[in-house]
């Protein structure tokens, strides 16, 4: 696409979902590599995109295109939708503009609030400890669940009965039962990797 059109582009909706680029985290694809990963959607999958927040910057033969994605995918007649935040670099050669590297994030959006009972909460009430000096306090207060640190408290709210998230915090939170089925640890986790801080009392 022409910079002179992406940057027109600015609250229009776009046609999605012609193709899919599959990226490998490990290798990343050079220019032959992605086009010949290109494959059409599988059937059931459509949607669009409204670009939002379009901002540029040129500076000679060099642009920086940065702005939002709003998606929405249908999948076999259900709705899904997410947020994408996108920086392209372009460079003119020979009179013509290039886009050069691109790069998209997703904006973390927390999960629906669950149910949880809150007849359970007695269980996960105590002090937690991650290192000498460094513990957390769980708390239950009018049937919810809270999480504190230094002064600073925060509500844990239930993604499923055991698991509960922080509201714009990326992660979850969870509490470990042992042999004897008494809660022995919180667990932080992140990206799939878990910080355990071990109940003291």
């Amino acid at each position: 696409m022409p910079l002179s059109q992406a940057t027109q582009s600015h609250g229009k909706n776009i046609s999605l979902m012609t193709a899919s680029f599959p990226m490998k985290k490990d290798a990343p694809p050079d220019k032959a590599a992605l086009v010949a990963d290109v494959a059409p959607l599988p059937r059931g999958y459509s949607g669009t995109i409204k670009i939002a927040k379009v901002q540029s910057i040129i500076h000679g033969d060099t642009a920086i295109l940065s702005y939002d994605l709003d998606e929405t995918e249908t999948v076999f007649g259900q709705n899904l939708t997410a947020r994408y935040h996108s920086t392209d670099t372009w460079l003119r050669r020979n009179g013509s503009w290039q886009i050069v590297a691109s790069q998209a994030m997703r904006y973390y959006e927390d999960p629906a609030v669950g149910k949880a009972d809150s007849k359970q909460f007695a269980n996960f009430v105590g002090t937690y400890e991650l290192a000498p000096g460094q513990t957390r306090i769980v708390s239950t207060e009018d049937e919810k669940l809270y999480v504190e640190r230094k002064g600073k408290r925060e509500q844990l709210l239930p993604e499923t009965p055991d698991i509960f998230f922080r509201k714009g915090v990326e992660g979850r939170v969870l509490f470990r039962h042992a042999d004897d089925g008494k809660v022995d640890a919180l667990i932080d986790r992140r990206n799939n990797e878990d910080i355990v801080w071990r109940k003291t009392k």
